[in-house]
């Protein structure tokens, strides 16, 4: 039997960069601290430009610490900016739509929310990764699914695909995460607003997952 990869970081934007020069410097740090899978660029309520402005000042911060960058929402202008990939929810296009538009090599995601169902339709239908959560109390987006660990373990004994963990985690309750299987956590105000900063919020969480 092989032995399960070490889970991984996942970050995600705050909902809001008001100062993206700043914001740039922060992630600078963070993803020279440590391991970091990928980073989420989820701004809502932002208009396109927005969008635009973000994505084409981060993307080159991730990928020259060779982090996949994946888009919230939006296959279209994952597509049209080089994002590696997408993250679609329960409102967004799906699956295999977002499939079509950013083609065969582009990493798809779904929001899975507490339902093992939907996650096994949205490997089904290509996804590459499934999202459980929140887990825990969130401000970035308004859920009400509260999921147990135990979704992580049950998904990781009988599907291939990866599973992320998302909502409200944080470096002091993480650990219930990590042990029943995830494959990433999805982070987003437990590294930004950690009280040492953002760089010690990734030395920390990959402390924990080593």
């Amino acid at each position: 039997m092989t032995s399960k990869a070490p889970c991984r970081l996942y970050l995600i934007t705050p909902p809001a960069l008001p100062d993206l020069d700043a914001f740039a410097a922060d992630l600078e740090a963070a993803l020279g601290a440590g391991d970091v899978g990928a980073l989420q660029i989820r701004l809502k309520p932002a208009g396109d430009d927005q969008v635009r402005a973000a994505v084409r000042r981060l993307l080159p911060v991730a990928h020259a610490h060779g982090v996949a960058v994946i888009l919230n929402d939006r296959p279209d202008l994952a597509a049209e900016l080089g994002c590696d990939g997408v993250h679609v929810g329960d409102e967004d296009p799906a699956v295999d739509a977002a499939r079509r538009i950013l083609g065969p090599d582009a990493m798809i995601g779904a929001t899975c929310r507490d339902s093992r169902h939907a996650a096994m339709e949205a490997a089904e239908a290509g996804a590459d990764y499934v999202a459980f959560g929140a887990f825990f109390p969130t401000e970035t987006k308004d859920t009400t699914a509260r999921p147990e660990p135990e979704i992580l373990t049950i998904w990781q004994e009988t599907m291939a695909i990866p599973c992320v963990a998302i909502g409200g985690i944080t470096v002091d309750n993480a650990r219930p995460l990590i042990e029943a299987g995830a494959d990433f956590l999805a982070v987003s105000a437990g590294v930004w607003r950690h009280p040492d900063g953002p760089a010690e919020a990734v030395r920390r969480f990959n402390a924990l997952m080593g």
